[in-house]
C-alpha cells in the first residue's frame, strides 16, 4: 500500500523535475514566477485604473456645463451662478489631477526601466 502525500497543487506544480521533493531551487524558481505573475497583474490593474480615472474626468469635464445648463432651465438662477463660479477652479483641478497622476506613472516607469 502506497503512502497518500497530501500537497498543495500550486506548490506541487515547483517540482520541476518530479523527485517528489521542492528543492530550494526549484522553490524559489517557483516563487520568482509568482511574483512576476503578482507584478503583471498589479500593472494591469494600475492601467485600468489609470483608464478609469481618466474616463471618468472626461465624463465629469463633459457634464459639468450642463450641470450648469440644467440648473439655468429650472431657473436656479443662484444656483447655476454658484456653479459656473466654481467652473475654473474645477477645471483646473481635474486637469492637474490627471496630469499628476500620468506624470507619476511616467516617472515610475521610467525607473523601473
Amino acid at each position: 500500500m502506497a503512502a497518500k502525500k497530501t500537497v498543495d497543487e500550486n506548490l506541487a506544480a515547483a517540482d520541476t523535475n518530479g523527485d517528489g521533493h521542492i528543492s530550494m531551487e526549484e522553490l524559489e524558481a517557483h516563487m520568482d514566477l509568482e511574483f512576476k505573475r503578482k507584478e503583471l497583474e498589479d500593472q494591469d490593474a494600475q492601467r485600468d485604473a489609470i483608464r478609469k480615472m481618466a474616463w471618468f474626468s472626461l465624463v465629469g469635464l463633459l457634464l459639468y456645463p450642463f450641470g450648469i445648463f440644467l440648473t439655468d432651465m429650472f431657473g436656479l438662477d443662484q444656483a447655476a451662478k454658484l456653479i459656473a463660479d466654481i467652473a475654473p477652479t474645477y477645471f483646473a483641478s481635474i486637469a492637474v489631477l490627471v496630469s499628476a497622476f500620468f506624470a507619476a506613472d511616467a516617472v515610475g516607469s521610467r525607473k523601473k526601466d
